[in-house]
């Protein structure tokens, strides 16, 4: 779980671990866990490395590292250099990861992966939150594509807000809101082996936007 001590990333490894999965949290700061730069390379590909000298597999791959939309600066919303940066630490990040696991897992002809976008991939109005979704969602699909009956699957859950106390109302134009552990239920039964028809998928966690349609 990359991510693993993130609002989204502890409730999915206390999820996992509450199933019996070895669940490891891995982050930049983590503790009690693996210490892992999603947007380093070479720390990306000692992460896997480790993980398969002391655990002899990878099963699954759950991506949630990214920085909180809310560090982002709303009047540079449109600015390139902001963009660019937010792409890498979101979308390029979950794509250094998903490429590191993926030979693993198709040596083995079993993996999932999940990687975690949001609703702003949907929406105008910032084009940095919506970019640096909307291109994890993409990339996460071309791999799907690649990986089709391989035994391996990719998918993408996008949350609205997140919140402890998510309301149950759904206002015209936005998201509904769910909780840590709302997210990590899907990714849970996504990570599940009874899972392996479900592949290239975008699944909103709450509500999709209110009022929009997609196909």
């Amino acid at each position: 779980m990359v991510g693993g001590t993130g609002l989204i990333g502890r409730a999915v490894v206390a999820r996992l671990r509450a199933e019996g999965a070895t669940a490891i949290a891995a982050s930049r700061g983590a503790t009690d866990g693996l210490v892992l730069d999603a947007r380093d390379p070479a720390s990306v590909t000692a992460g896997v490395d480790s993980v398969l000298a002391r655990h002899g597999r990878l099963d699954g791959l759950v991506v949630a590292a990214a920085p909180s939309a809310r560090t982002l600066d709303a009047a540079r919303h449109a600015d390139p250099e902001q963009v660019l940066d937010a792409i890498d630490a979101k979308a390029m990040s979950f794509l250094r990861l998903a490429n590191a696991a993926l030979p693993t897992m198709n040596r083995a002809g079993y993996g999932r992966i999940v990687g975690v976008s949001g609703q702003n991939a949907f929406l105008t109005g910032n084009v940095t939150g919506s970019v640096r979704n909307a291109a994890l969602i993409i990339a996460a699909k071309n791999l799907a594509d690649t990986a089709a009956g391989s035994g391996v699957t990719i998918n993408t859950v996008s949350p609205g807000i997140v919140s402890d106390t998510p309301v149950s109302e759904v206002e015209p134009g936005r998201g509904g809101e769910s909780s840590p552990e709302q997210i990590a239920d899907l990714i849970a039964f996504l990570l599940s082996p009874r899972t392996g028809a479900i592949s290239g998928e975008s699944i909103a966690v709450g509500h999709r936007v209110r009022g929009v349609t997609s196909m």
